[in-house]
């Protein structure tokens, strides 16, 4: 059993992911104002590679590179590899378009998309309350874009583009998660991590400007640094929650990030208002918001709250949960 001092320990750093998840997006949009995408996830990737260095050569956790001789554990590093990078790539491009919160709740797809990868490449079984929590996340989403939903099909506009581009991300986020999914039976996630973060920052310089930086005025390169530290921080603290609480738990707390990312924009848009814009949402956009949470998050733990043949089992006790 899971003692309660370590639940809250994970539910705390659980909490400071969806945080963290919640800021980037505002903080990458400040800074796209004096780089461009490909050099803003460049420095992302090079902080963040740099911090786990530190952190990895402290512990002498360095990984056993041999393991990588077998030519499938390879290709599977390169796939998570180009995934995360393409995930990086493709969400920074759309945050120039699309408000933080916006690209938080597109980025809830990736959920989905896995989910539903899952099942096919591990011959993984969908459960009920998976694919009710998929369509509860559907819905949110048509409910969040009611007013833009004609502008994401015809006469592609700039919304439309950040929309698409998102979407992608959230595509190549799940290529990167199940190809995760499977080395992890082999590496430590900072392991992993720090492999993958390498490969990024290695594969990336070709296209990125790392002198652009200095075009950026004070506040936006301190935006920069903190979106790579939000790297370290974000993952790091996620990997720590799921060793002290249950993984689908913490997964299910992480997808609160679209509503940290809308108090966030509001509350920096009325702070400083010249730099930061407001979000405006009908009705239908905020209850579509916060189905899209519900969605994903029943998605994650649906199954410990509700059965399709025992009904709700939140008053049962465990052994008759099981």
């Amino acid at each position: 059993m899971i003692k309660q001092q370590n639940v809250k320990i994970g539910f705390l750093l659980a909490v400071l992911t969806a945080i963290m998840w919640g800021a980037v997006p505002i903080a990458m949009k400040y800074a796209l104002v004096g780089i461009d995408p490909y050099t803003l996830v460049w420095y992302r990737f090079f902080i963040s590679a740099l911090g786990l260095t530190v952190w990895l050569g402290y512990k002498k956790q360095f990984p056993n590179l041999t393991i990588f001789k077998k030519r499938r554990r390879f290709i599977l590093l390169m796939i998570a590899g180009f995934g995360l990078l393409g995930n990086f790539i493709l969400f920074a491009s759309g945050v120039k378009y699309l408000s933080p919160t916006t690209s938080q709740v597109v980025a809830q797809l990736g959920i989905v998309v896995f989910m539903i990868s899952s099942a096919i490449v591990f011959k993984e079984r969908l459960r009920p309350s998976q694919v009710i929590g998929i369509v509860i996340l559907v819905v949110g989403l048509v409910l969040f874009f009611n007013k833009n939903i004609a502008s994401l099909f015809a006469n592609l506009s700039e919304y439309g583009l950040g929309v698409w581009l998102g979407l992608f991300a959230a595509i190549a986020w799940a290529l990167y998660a199940l190809a995760q999914k499977v080395l992890l039976r082999k590496l430590r996630a900072e392991q992993l991590l720090w492999l993958i973060y390498i490969i990024c920052t290695i594969f990336l310089l070709p296209i990125a400007s790392p002198t652009e930086i200095k075009n950026a005025n004070a506040t936006q390169i301190f935006a920069i640094i903190f979106c790579g530290l939000n790297t370290i921080i974000a993952y790091g603290a996620l990997v720590t929650a799921m060793e002290y609480w249950q993984a689908a738990q913490v997964s299910a707390v992480t997808t609160l990030t679209p509503l940290f990312a809308l108090v966030f924009s509001d509350i920096f848009a009325l702070l400083w208002p010249e730099s930061f814009a407001m979000q405006y949402l009908n009705v239908l956009g905020y209850i579509g918001a916060i189905a899209v949470v519900c969605g994903a998050m029943f998605a994650t733990i649906g199954h410990k709250i509700w059965h399709h043949r025992k009904g709700f089992l939140i008053n049962r006790k465990k052994g008759e949960q099981e």
